[in-house]
């Protein structure tokens, strides 16, 4: 007996069809971006024959994990829960350096700004305070004193996490596909997936390539996973997020004369940047805002000028030193869950499937410990990384059953 799923993806505009013969896996991961490819890696390293979908090659820029560079910290500002995860996280992206033999990360600190009664600051004095984080408290003439290169109102005030700084993230997700290519899983791109539905014996993938079979199944797929876990009763709504790149008019703004990665809460909104790391220069964007996409595949990945006076605006008050015009420009994605917070767990209806969604522009780097939760809930049902304030069922989803 077959049991459908109501999970569907609009039918793609036609083009060569590769057909592979139907053949049956242990799992099948369906994306292969910042998480689907840490699930990938982490269940080739447990020895199950496992297979990545995509309907794009590896490392690809259509969807929410590439831009050069992605903020990992610990002090985590939304939510304290989320601070054991990052220790894993840290564990694991240096593990996997180490066995790739290439640099993933770099800490270069993390200077977050704010007014003292804001979001920002008091979470991150309250996630480090909970588990005992090393942080820097500074008032807003300490913050120039200490970091020139940014202007910052009286009354403001300053946190600074050194243990914090960026991941290579298009490097982040070729390693993982590397390993887990390297300990046996298989990968087919330009695949697109259609749907899926649950059978007995496992879960059968419906995709133009026509249908792969597994006993367990993973969904990570960005910012289509909403079409894949229509079933699941969550809104997850997808953004258009630009991001920038500026020259850098002095040094000061190198990572290598000191420069940090930065966060700001203002007026107008949550803007963050990187220090210049290469000859690409400054990356900046907004964080907060953003364009509702209603289809991931037509994205408009123009320039957006709205949004890029609202950066331009945030660089002359708070960041002089970054010159103009903007060098290049590249668009993500954002897929936002009703709360903000990563929606991790086991299909209600189907224990088979296990999926990551909504990650709201704050999970890349989980992206290999999630992979990690993956794996357990797949291959055994539970996880002992603490994902219970992630699960489908909580209050905020609005879907209690």
């Amino acid at each position: 007996m077959i049991e459908r799923s109501s999970a569907r993806l609009r039918m793609p505009r036609r083009g060569p069809v590769v057909c592979w013969r139907m053949q049956m896996y242990d799992v099948i991961v369906l994306g292969i971006g910042g998480v689907g490819s840490a699930a990938l890696s982490h269940l080739a390293r447990r020895g199950v024959r496992v297979l990545g979908l995509d309907r794009f090659p590896p490392g690809h820029g259509r969807g929410s994990s590439h831009g050069r560079t992605r903020v990992i910290r610990q002090a985590y500002f939304e939510h304290p829960d989320y601070v054991p995860l990052l220790l894993r996280a840290y564990q694991l992206w240096r593990e996997l350096a180490e066995r790739l033999g290439m640099p993933l990360y770099r800490e270069v600190g993390l200077l977050q700004v704010g007014p003292p009664e804001g979001e920002v600051v008091p979470g991150v004095r309250r996630a480090a305070q909970l588990h005992g984080l090393e942080i820097e408290n500074f008032l807003a003439q300490e913050v120039m004193t200490e970091f020139p290169q940014f202007r910052i109102p009286s009354g403001w005030e300053g946190v600074l996490e050194r243990r914090a700084g960026y991941l290579n993230v298009e490097d982040c997700v070729l390693a993982h596909l590397d390993d887990a290519q390297q300990n046996g899983a298989e990968l087919k791109c330009g695949v697109a997936v259609h749907g899926w539905h649950a059978q007995s014996g496992g879960v059968v993938v419906e995709a133009d390539a026509g249908e792969f079979q597994a006993a367990k199944l993973v969904v990570a797929a960005g910012a289509w996973a909403g079409a894949l876990l229509a079933d699941l009763g969550v809104r997850f709504e997808v953004l258009r997020k630009p991001l920038y790149w500026y020259p850098a008019n002095n040094r000061s703004l190198q990572a290598d004369c000191g420069c940090p990665t930065y966060l700001f809460e203002t007026p107008r909104g949550i803007f963050y940047g990187f220090p210049q790391i290469d000859d690409d220069g400054v990356k900046v964007a907004q964080h907060s805002g953003g364009v509702p996409v209603a289809d991931p595949l037509e994205v408009d990945r123009n320039l957006d000028a709205a949004d890029q006076a609202a950066v331009e605006r945030f660089l002359s008050e708070f960041v002089p030193g970054v010159g103009r015009p903007h060098l290049n420009h590249a668009t993500c994605m954002y897929t936002m869950s009703p709360d903000a917070n990563f929606v991790v767990d086991l299909h209600p209806q189907h224990p088979e499937v296990a999926f990551a969604a909504g990650l709201s522009g704050h999970g890349f780097k989980f992206a290999c410990v999630l992979g990690e939760a993956l794996a357990d809930l797949t291959l055994a049902g539970r996880t002992e990384l603490p994902i219970g304030f992630l699960g489908c069922r909580r209050r905020q989803l609005g879907i209690i059953r």
